[in-house]
C-alpha cells in the first residue's frame, strides 16, 4: 500500500489563521526525557503506526542526543494532559513541527485547531539557529495520520509545498 507524505510551510506568520479559541488550553514545556512525553507521543502515534508509538528507551536517549534542540510542549486543558507538540529549531531560521497531535480520547472535541494554533506561534517564537529570526515553519504529514490532519494544517495557513508517495 502506498503512502502518500505531504510537507507543508508558513513563511510569514501573518498567514497564521488561528483556529476557534478554547479557554484554558495552552502548551507546557517540558523535559523530553520524561515518561510522560513517551507515553503521549506512543498512545497518540499508535493508531497511525508512527515510529514513537514503538521506540525502546534506548532509541530515545538517542533521539534526544541527535536532537538537542528539539522541544517537547504538552497540550493541556485545565491541567489535564489532551496532546503534544515537539518543535525543532534547524539552521537557517526554519522550525520544523516534529510531532503534533491531540490523545485519542480528545480527537473530535474541537480542540486541535486551536491546538495547532498555539504550536505554530510557539514555532514562530522559537529561537532561531544560525539566523536572526524564525523564516519559516513547517512540518509534514502522511496519508496514514487522522483523516483531518492536512485539513486542520491546511486552515491554519500552512501551504502544501512538496508531496510525495511512498511505497509500504
Amino acid at each position: 500500500m502506498a503512502k502518500v507524505v505531504t510537507y507543508l510551510e508558513m513563511n510569514d506568520v501573518e498567514d497564521l489563521r488561528p483556529g476557534k479559541v478554547v479557554p484554558d488550553l495552552l502548551l507546557r514545556r517540558v523535559d523530553g526525557g520524561l515518561p510522560l512525553v513517551r507515553a503521549v507521543s506512543a498512545q497518540i502515534g499508535a493508531p497511525y503506526g508512527w515510529r514513537s508509538a514503538s521506540r525502546t528507551d534506548e532509541e530515545w536517549q538517542e533521539l534526544e542526543r541527535r536532537h538537542p534542540l528539539r522541544q517537547y510542549w504538552l497540550i493541556s486543558l485545565k491541567d489535564q494532559t489532551v496532546g503534544i507538540a515537539d518543535l525543532e529549531p534547524h539552521p537557517g531560521g526554519d522550525v520544523e513541527i516534529t510531532t503534533f497531535g491531540l490523545l485519542p480520547e480528545h480527537v473530535g472535541r474541537g480542540l486541535g485547531g486551536h491546538a495547532l494554533t498555539l504550536a505554530i506561534r510557539q514555532a514562530w517564537d522559537s529561537e532561531a539557529v544560525e539566523s536572526p529570526t524564525v523564516r519559516r515553519v513547517w512540518l509534514h504529514t502522511s496519508s496514514l495520520d487522522h483523516p483531518n490532519a492536512l485539513g486542520n494544517y491546511q486552515r491554519r495557513g500552512l501551504t502544501v509545498y512538496r508531496t510525495e508517495v511512498e511505497d509500504e
